[in-house]
């Protein structure tokens, strides 16, 4: 069963589609055609883009087709999804000693009509959404942080932690837990990254790191137009998936099963 994982859509729902269609897991009409293979959304579905909530949809959507095939589609939760979600149920929540929550979701792109559209059914599903989540011995998550640990010491842990954070609504810590998932690169070399990446993976479990929320045009100083797949790094411990959509670069399905011999 194949593997796909994809950065953050940051609501480019078209670019999404077209390469879910490339990749062969979707067909003309949109429907899932990947039989029992399995795709990660990486968080940050969000955002910046014109349709975040089409893009909440169409994986709900495929969620029930794919498991009808026999195979799987997930989704971690990402600090832009946060926002949005907190911008619609504690909206004065601080982030930071001068921005609260609906602010700093507005400065990073916010879109008020996905802010609208946010409904009872779309946010239960948000809130309930891991943070973490370990596939084929890939530890797939959000953002290049050891912020996680500061969630709990296991991936059950973590995960309970932050759908309680979800649920809770509680104004007062909800925008600076947040915003623990706005850290970043701290798995690349001038951060100590290959020792910080060995940790959350002994800690965590796991081979390798896969994770979106840092761009691979601003972390590697590559041009957007020139992205053409994932790039590994901290000794091969780490995986950057996020191509950078709003930046301009393309969005790229990425299969993480070795291809057959």
């Amino acid at each position: 069963m194949t593997l796909y994982v994809v950065g953050d859509v940051h609501g480019h729902l078209v670019p999404l589609t077209q390469a879910l269609r490339v990749t062969g897991l979707l067909d003309a009409q949109g429907a899932w055609t990947g039989g029992d293979a399995r795709l990660w959304f990486l968080g940050d579905l969000t955002d910046r883009g014109p349709d975040g909530i089409g893009v909440i949809d169409l994986i709900r959507r495929l969620q029930g087709e794919a498991a009808a095939a026999g195979g799987e589609v997930g989704c971690v939760i990402g600090n832009h999804d946060m926002l949005l979600y907190g911008s619609r149920f504690v909206p004065e929540s601080p982030v930071t000693e001068v921005r609260t929550i609906v602010q700093v979701w507005a400065l990073n792109g916010g879109q008020e009509h996905d802010l609208e559209a946010l409904d009872e059914q779309r946010a239960a599903w948000l809130a309930d959404l891991p943070a973490v989540a370990l596939v084929d011995d890939h530890l797939l998550l959000h953002a290049d942080t050891l912020a996680y640990l500061e969630f709990g010491p296991t991936i059950d842990g973590i995960n309970a932690a932050v759908r309680t954070i979800m649920h809770e609504h509680d104004e007062r810590t909800f925008g600076r837990n947040t915003r623990l998932l706005f850290r970043r690169f701290e798995f690349l070399e001038h951060n100590d990254g290959v020792a910080n990446a060995r940790l959350l993976l002994d800690t965590l479990g796991g081979r390798q790191i896969v994770h979106g929320h840092s761009t691979i045009p601003e972390t590697f100083g590559v041009a957007p137009s020139a992205v053409r797949g994932p790039v590994t790094y901290a000794d091969g411990l780490a995986m950057a998936v996020d191509t950078g959509i709003s930046l301009g670069a393309p969005c790229i399905i990425v299969s993480l099963t070795p291809a057959a011999a």
